[in-house]
């Protein structure tokens, strides 16, 4: 395995086809690009001019001219191969040097290779980058003078690790916006969940106390009410027992959405008539609470408890996003329904309706689950969180 990873780095570098890089987008490269190709032609004439005083066949020459200028056009999309193309010119572009010359490549060849090479320590890993540049001192040792090549090693070397420095600092960057995306969607996940796992609860306790009553009222209704016939107790004893075996179903199946840490609260759950004491600690906290109740009374304990749940929201994001500002609560009923409408001045930043407010999205399923229906935007200059909770059968 360790000589798999030393050596894949090195199969990459010199065999395996290479996934080109997406286009440079954007208006800055749409000038950019073209302008940078007639700069690269025109080096491309300066090295073949350079080049003319070596005794070249003028085909070298032009090859050696294109192969200068050419790794740089491709080193952007393909750097593997621009550096290849540029290591087979280290070769090529030191035919019949001079040797009195201090480099055997012309200036343009070794600006390019520069170039190629940080751009391939950029966009590569580090073991990819180290084995190029080991192979890349090979022509240097070979055909510069002795203390020339020791000066552009230094260089080679420090433009690479420049490069993977870069890299690494792109790729930390990369994981970490990835890690707090991850860590976003978890929280988003746990909060959804948290506020499922209450509402089960909540929708348990109530429904468990009316499920109990029946199983309690068949069970006794032989000793209160006497002188049944038997075919009626043994209906009534059916009727308690299916409605135990629907409360044990019932709890073992909500019981998987209950929250895996801490207890279950033993306290009652709140109903409407707890709204009050809710605006009041609203205002001992700050707020300007103004509460208005009309015709709201013998509420089921279900539809209660998500009015007095999406209320505490409402004020809680009033509180969040404009403390100090009034809040109004308006609470009116009708024969099959009642509509809640807490409605607050803006402030701060307008809350999340949608996506990100894990706290309307609750109120929302809160209101969905009753069969009502609950809105929550902006109005002129002032958040409203408007619900319609169907009454249900009264208790």
């Amino acid at each position: 395995m360790t000589r798999r990873n030393a050596t894949g780095p090195l199969r990459r570098l010199f065999w395996s086809r290479e996934k080109a890089r997406p286009a440079l987008q954007g208006q800055f490269w749409t000038y950019a690009i073209p302008l940078g190709l007639l700069g690269l032609i025109g080096l491309g004439f300066a090295a073949g001019a350079a080049l003319d005083g070596r005794g070249l066949d003028r085909l070298w020459v032009v090859i050696i001219a294109v192969g200068s200028v050419l790794p740089v056009v491709i080193t952007f999309r393909l750097p593997v191969l621009a550096w290849r193309a540029g290591f087979l010119m280290l070769f090529l572009g030191s035919l019949q040097a001079d040797p009195k010359e201090s480099w055997p490549w012309n200036t343009v060849q070794l600006l390019g290779f520069l170039v190629v090479l940080g751009r391939l320590a950029v966009s590569e890993e580090s073991a990819l980058t180290i084995w190029a540049v080991a192979f890349s001192l090979i022509p240097v040792f070979v055909y510069s003078p002795y203390a020339n090549a020791w000066g552009a090693a230094v260089l080679l070397v420090a433009i690479a690790a420049l490069g993977d420095i870069v890299s690494r600092r792109r790729r930390t960057r990369a994981l970490l916006a990835e890690k707090e995306e991850l860590t976003e969607l978890e929280r988003a996940k746990r909060a959804v969940l948290e506020e499922r796992t209450r509402i089960a609860r909540e929708m348990h306790d109530v429904v468990a106390h009316h499920m109990s009553m029946i199983a309690v009222r068949a069970e006794t209704a032989p000793y209160r009410v006497g002188d049944l016939p038997d075919s009626a107790k043994e209906e009534l004893a059916t009727i308690a027992g299916t409605a135990r075996e629907a409360l044990t179903d019932m709890r073992r199946l909500l019981g998987v959405l209950r929250a895996e840490e801490g207890d279950a609260p033993l306290t009652p759950q709140p109903g409407f008539a707890e709204v009050a004491t809710l605006v009041e600690t609203a205002r001992g906290a700050g707020l300007t609470v103004e509460l208005t109740v009309t015709d709201v009374a013998d509420l089921p304990e279900t539809v209660g408890l998500a009015a007095y749940r999406i209320v505490q929201e409402a004020l809680a994001n009033a509180a969040r996003h404009a403390p100090g500002g009034p809040v109004t609560v308006d609470a009116r009923g009708f024969p099959e329904r009642i509509e809640l409408t807490v409605r607050n001045k803006l402030i701060g930043p307008v809350p999340a309706a949608h996506g990100h407010g894990h706290g309307l999205a609750g109120m929302r399923e809160r209101a969905e689950l009753l069969g009502g229906t609950l809105s929550a935007a902006a109005e002129d200059d002032h958040f409203v969180v408007w619900a319609s909770l169907p009454r249900g059968e009264q208790s």
